[in-house]
């Protein structure tokens, strides 16, 4: 072999190691960039697997820190595969029922506050007409309070009181007593507690003044009613009628005497009750009654006064229970 053929497979010998060397080379770095790169993601992999167990323990520590892994687990899965809370449902029949009876109860306690509401009543009628004994079967029957503005003016005049020296001067006359010194008076009376319930005024108002002037104090009568009873029978119960200081009851020498002689040696006469004072008290009246009956014409109910008294109350009994 010459020495050029020799110099030439050298060359081309040292290329061809050169050339496997950088190969070699080259696949050595890829496979190691392939290894690293491996690497990584098994290292991601792992934190990405540590951080979920860690939140699955938390979780299950927090869920039952009291039970092992496996129960918690357990539960977990458990709760995952719950069924869901039933449907809001409405009322039963029983809860309808109930409630209608509710209601109704409800309704019932209602109409009965409205039955016990308070009454108030006015009677009117000229003296003699009947007045103080329809008042006595009205408070029985009723249980309401009975007011006579003629009561109050007499307690005063006894009791020697300013209003009542100047109030006496005018009864004396059978005059009205002026509206300033009764109106204070009654009043005061309706305000007291056991008016509360309900009240019969009687004998007042007696004219327009006066019925204004408790309308103007906010009291206004459900109900006005007049006993109506001729001049001539009013004259003879007047002059008839007799008191018991004793009891307060008034007899009627005619109509309705005392039972026995002891009651009948004590009674008196009122002063006013004379026949001269009894007539100018019926002129009286009858000028005042129409005026007031135009204040209350829309509730005023007229009652025929010469009659049996238990008639007489029977008709004012059915007007009161219509209120």
């Amino acid at each position: 072999m010459s020495a050029l053929t020799a110099s030439s497979l050298f060359t081309s010998s040292a290329l061809r190691e050169s050339k496997t060397t950088t190969t070699s080379s080259t696949s050595n770095k890829n496979k190691n960039k392939k290894n690293s790169s491996s690497f990584v993601v098994c290292r991601s992999q792992k934190q990405q697997q540590q951080k979920t167990s860690a939140s699955s323990e938390k979780s299950i520590s927090l869920l039952a820190p009291s039970s092992s892994k496996n129960e918690c687990i357990q539960q977990i899965a458990a709760k995952s595969k719950a069924p869901p809370p039933p449907a809001a449902t409405g009322p039963t029949p029983t809860q309808i029922a109930a409630g209608v009876f509710a209601a109704a109860a409800i309704g019932v306690t209602a109409r009965k506050a409205m039955k016990k509401k308070a009454k108030k009543i006015v009677i009117a009628g000229a003296p003699a007409s009947g007045k103080g004994t329809q008042c006595e079967l009205i408070v029985k029957k009723f249980g309401i309070t009975h007011i006579s503005a003629g009561d109050l003016l007499r307690a005063a005049v006894a009791q020697g009181t300013d209003d009542g020296l100047k109030a006496k001067e005018f009864m004396d006359r059978g005059d009205l007593v002026p509206d300033e010194v009764v109106v204070n008076m009654v009043k005061s009376r309706l305000n007291e507690p056991d008016c509360a319930g309900g009240w019969l005024l009687d004998g007042y108002p007696r004219s327009a003044s006066q019925a204004e002037a408790l309308s103007s104090y906010g009291i206004e009568p459900d109900l006005f009613l007049l006993l109506d009873v001729p001049d001539e029978e009013l004259l003879e119960r007047v002059v008839g009628r007799r008191l018991d200081p004793v009891t307060g009851q008034i007899y009627h020498l005619k109509f309705f005497p005392p039972p026995d002689e002891t009651v009948a040696k004590r009674l008196t006469q009122r002063s006013d009750d004379t026949e001269e004072k009894a007539q100018n008290r019926l002129k009286v009246h009858h000028a005042n009654v129409n005026a007031v009956l135009s204040k209350y014409k829309n509730i005023m109910k007229t009652i025929d006064g010469n009659r049996q008294k238990t008639t007489v109350f029977k008709e004012i009994e059915g007007l009161i229970k219509s209120m």
